[in-house]
This record gives C-alpha cells, structure tokens and sequence, in this order.
C-alpha cells in the first residue's frame, strides 16, 4: 500500500479552486506514475466537469438508496447491508485518464444515520489510502472535509481570488483549521488566483500571515475552456497557470522540475 500524501483545497465559491484542483490531478496523473484519486467534495460537483467527468454516482446516491433499504426493511436485515458499503462505494469509483475519481454528491437530508455516515466516511479514509495521492476538491469551509471526506490532510491549500471577500474566506477557513483544528495537517499555504499586479500578493501576504504557496495571473486560456465547457485536464504545456501548479507540487515534494 502507498505512503498516501493527501491534498485537500478550499475556498470561496467562483474563486478558481475547482480550477487548481483541476489542473493538479492532470499534472499528478500525466505520467501513470502515480496512482491519484480525486475526490469532488463540492456540493456544486465542480470538478468532474473540469476533468471531463460524467454520469458519476456520489456517494450521497449511496448513502440515500441505503437508508431508504433500511428504513423499508427488517432490522435483522442492517448488518449485512451496512457490510455491503463498501463494495458500493468501491462500485462508484470512476476511472479515467490516468486518475480515479469519486464524488461525494449533495446531501439532502443528513437524518439521524450516523452509524451509516461513519461507515461511508470509514471506507473513504480506506478507499483513499490505497492511492498515492488524493486531491480533494471541498467546499468552502474545513468542516464538511472532516465530516464527510477524512478528519487528517497533508496540505490544505486555500483557495482565492484578490477579492477582500475571497480573501477574508481563506482567513476564516485558516482560522477554523487552526485554532479549532476543523481537519489536522501538516502544512497550509494561500495560492492566488487572478492576480494583476504583484503587489497584491505582497499585500496580502502581509495581511493574512499565511503563507503563499503560489500565484495566478488572470488566464484567458483557462476563461476559454471553461466557456467551451473542455476539460482542463486538455490544457497545453504553455499554460501559465500549469507551469504554477506544477512548482507549487514541486514546493510539496510530488513534482520535479520536469513535472515529474
């Protein structure tokens, strides 16, 4: 079993985060090296599409099919479908491209489960150990990570554009992650995103106090494909924001200086 490193980013919604987590598994998985899961945790199921991704089942679909046979069946009848869990979630693991993908899907209604949810979450941490590395793609917040993905990440990267809203997110999610200990981990650093001028990340630098693993300038290539609806796991070599991810992997240990 591989020494799994686990990447988890967060951020304000429509500030590139799906984007970043994108482009990451495209440069993990670009030379089958590697095994890596992604892992679309975003309610919104953003990252399937930025890795061209379709017709999933999440494991929230999982969760309701299974609550619903317990609720119609005999209680004699739960352990053995609690056991078969995780031939389901295994069952909803998508291959494509060099990665695996799962996602976890929308909850709508969390009722009073939670041995079920535990169990899922159990599989996950199991599923995700059997990887080299996996990149999470979360919501906006540290909490729903731990909740319903795993409670212990390597790096937790933020997420935001140069926005005082965005970047007052990122400082709400550092503050959670550090001082409540939402989810632990080893290191967390701030990458920016649409950046125009190199003073912002100066300032913002000094303002937030976190560390910046990287940042963004405005691309218009990635603006395109998102348009055109194209999977970014398509970007060209000449991508700015590629040539970004791929130092701040490097900056990680998991890349070297050829993305490698």
């Amino acid at each position: 079993m591989p020494d799994t490193t686990r990447i988890a980013l967060c951020g304000k919604g429509g500030v590139g985060k799906t984007s970043v987590a994108a482009i990451m598994v495209k440069l993990l998985s670009g030379n089958g090296r590697r095994k890596v899961l992604a892992i679309d945790a975003d309610p919104a199921c953003g990252l399937a599409v930025a890795l061209g991704v379709t017709a999933l089942r999440t494991v929230d679909d999982i969760r309701k099919d299974l609550i619903d046979r317990l609720r119609q069946g005999m209680p004699q009848a739960a352990p053995q479908t609690l056991r078969q869990l995780d031939y389901e979630v295994f069952g909803a693991l998508h291959e494509q491209d060099g990665f695996a993908m799962l996602a976890i899907g929308r909850p709508e209604d969390e009722g009073c489960f939670c041995k079920v949810n535990s169990l899922l979450k159990d599989i996950i941490v199991e599923l995700a150990g059997s990887f080299d590395v996996v990149v999470i793609d979360g919501e906006a917040g540290v909490e729903q990570i731990n909740r319903r993905v795993m409670k212990t990440v390597d790096h937790l990267v933020l997420v935001s554009d140069t926005s005082a809203k965005g970047i007052g997110v990122a400082g709400s999610i550092a503050h959670v992650a550090a001082d409540n200990r939402a989810v632990d981990f080893t290191s967390m650093g701030l990458v920016l995103n649409r950046v125009k001028d190199l003073s912002e990340v100066d300032d913002i630098r000094t303002r937030t106090g976190l560390p910046i693993y990287g940042w963004i300038a405005e691309d218009d290539l990635i603006r395109e494909f998102d348009f055109r609806g194209r999977s970014l796991t398509e970007l060209p070599e000449t991508s700015f924001a590629l040539g970004v991810v791929a130092d701040i992997l490097g900056g990680m240990g998991l890349l070297g200086k050829a993305g490698e």
